[in-house]
Formats: C-alpha cells, sequence, structure tokens
C-alpha cells in the first residue's frame, strides 16, 4: 500500500467532519486510510447534538493494531474529547517515532460546543504536542493553547512561534477580511498562505479536511510547505464545488501538483 495514513478523530454522523471527511479526504489524494475513532458524535452542519466518547483502551487498541497492520506513513489526530483518551493517543503513538504526526486541536465545534474537555488541555500540550510534526489550530485554538489575543498577522506569527518548537500552522480563517491568512512557523522559516475567502458562513469540516490533506501530502513524500499547499488548494476546490458542505470528491489538476509541491 502507498501513503497509508491513520487518521485518529471522532465520528461525524452528518459526514462532513471528523473521521468521515478525513476517509474521503486521504481517499481523493490517492492515500489508504486506516482509522481509530475516539469519539460518536451526533451532528449536521449547524451543530452538534451529543458526544459518547471511546474507552481509551479500546482507542489504543485501534492505534496498536493499525500501526502494525496495515501500517502508516503519516497520522492526523483530530477529536480527542476527553483528557484519558489524550493520554492514551499519546503514549500508543510514542513508539511510532518517525512517522510524520499532523495534529489537529479540535477544542470548540463552529457551534460553540466544547469538544475536548478543559482538563485535556494541559495533557493535549505536554504529551501530544511535543510528538507533532506539524500542530493545525485555528485562531480561537491557537489563542486559547498559547494566552495571545490573535488580531493581526503579527499576532499571529507570535502564536504559532509560541506554540512550538516544532512546526504551528495558525489557521486564519476566523480573522475578518476578503483574504484568509495562514501562517506556517517552523524552526526553518515563518511561511504564509493566503487565498481568497469564499462569501457566506464558514464550511463545516474544512479543519479536519486540512489536516488530514496535509497528513496525506506528507505520508506521500511531500516536504511541509508543498504538503500545506496543496491541502489548501484541495480544500479550496472542495469549497467551491460544494453546496453548503465541502465536495470531498473533488480532483486537483495534475497540472498544477508539481507547482505545488515546492
Amino acid at each position: 500500500m502507498r501513503s497509508r495514513v491513520l487518521a485518529i478523530a471522532g465520528s461525524d454522523s452528518g459526514g462532513g467532519a471528523g473521521i468521515q471527511a478525513d476517509i474521503k479526504t486521504i481517499t481523493a489524494l490517492g492515500g489508504y486510510a486506516a482509522t481509530a475513532i475516539t469519539a460518536l458524535t451526533v451532528q449536521d452542519t449547524r451543530a452538534v447534538y451529543a458526544v459518547h466518547p471511546v474507552p481509551p483502551s479500546f482507542v489504543t487498541c485501534q492505534i496498536e493494531h493499525a500501526l502494525a497492520d496495515p501500517g502508516a506513513d503519516a497520522v492526523k489526530v483530530g477529536m480527542l474529547a476527553e483528557k484519558a483518551v489524550v493520554a492514551a493517543v499519546a503514549a500508543a503513538l510514542r513508539p511510532a517515532a518517525g512517522i510524520p504526526i499532523v495534529v489537529d486541536p479540535v477544542i470548540m465545534a463552529s457551534s460553540g460546543r466544547r469538544l475536548l474537555a478543559e482538563d485535556a488541555l494541559a495533557v493535549l500540550r505536554s504529551d501530544l504536542f511535543p510528538l507533532a510534526t506539524l500542530i493545525t489550530p485555528n485562531i480561537p485554538e491557537a489563542e486559547l493553547l498559547s494566552g495571545i489575543t490573535i488580531r493581526d498577522r503579527p499576532s499571529m506569527e507570535r502564536a504559532a512561534r509560541a506554540l512550538g518548537p516544532g512546526a504551528v500552522l495558525v489557521k486564519g480563517g476566523h480573522l475578518p477580511g476578503e483574504t484568509v491568512m495562514d501562517v506556517l512557523a517552523s524552526p526553518e522559516a515563518v511561511i504564509w498562505f493566503d487565498s481568497p475567502r469564499f462569501p457566506g458562513p464558514p464550511r463545516h469540516g474544512t479543519g479536519c479536511t486540512l489536516a488530514s490533506a496535509i497528513a496525506a501530502g506528507l505520508a506521500q513524500g511531500l516536504l511541509l510547505p508543498g504538503a500545506i499547499r496543496r491541502a489548501r488548494a484541495y480544500v479550496h476546490a472542495a469549497i467551491a464545488a460544494g453546496t453548503g458542505s465541502l465536495n470531498h470528491a473533488v480532483t486537483l489538476d495534475p497540472d498544477r501538483i508539481g507547482a505545488l509541491r515546492d
């Protein structure tokens, strides 16, 4: 199997985010998706109505068996729900040194419902973040995790650096303006990624989709900036092809992919 990605996340009954978005994204980009489900949720494009966490020991078992067979060339971590699940995921991934790990710190749903317990934040920072190749918080998550109020490009960069020392991609979709700005801060460089904002309300599942698309790129051997560029192009195309939700079945123009790798 080529470009195997283990997606560790909650299940979205509406299909637009979570493990369902991960599987569709990884498949659309030519990868193979294995999964470890951390929680069952009842949700649609507007709200999360109920969350049922999976026991930590069962999460651990899923991860261990997925890493053993079919194996993984990259890992994407999303919703973890509880402190014990965060600790279990970190412990299960610790032996997988060398595999790229993309951590999307899912803390709040766009509707405002909390998806990660408050007492789990310290464990997320102490146990899971040090294992991550890349952390992908949005503005509210970056503010909560860094303690920095974000209002502009300089404060976005400060928050990204505060969450290091590894690579951090702060997603700027919550800032006003016609351009969506994301910033990658890593030990090597600071890189800005800009794209036009689509009109209308925020789309459900963009954060999950972006993180799993980046993981797919890393699994396929792309360097981190190229994986981010291709992932952003895929999300942009999925929004443009969707009607309220992302259309994960979109494909990228092969002639563009080479330009997105560098």
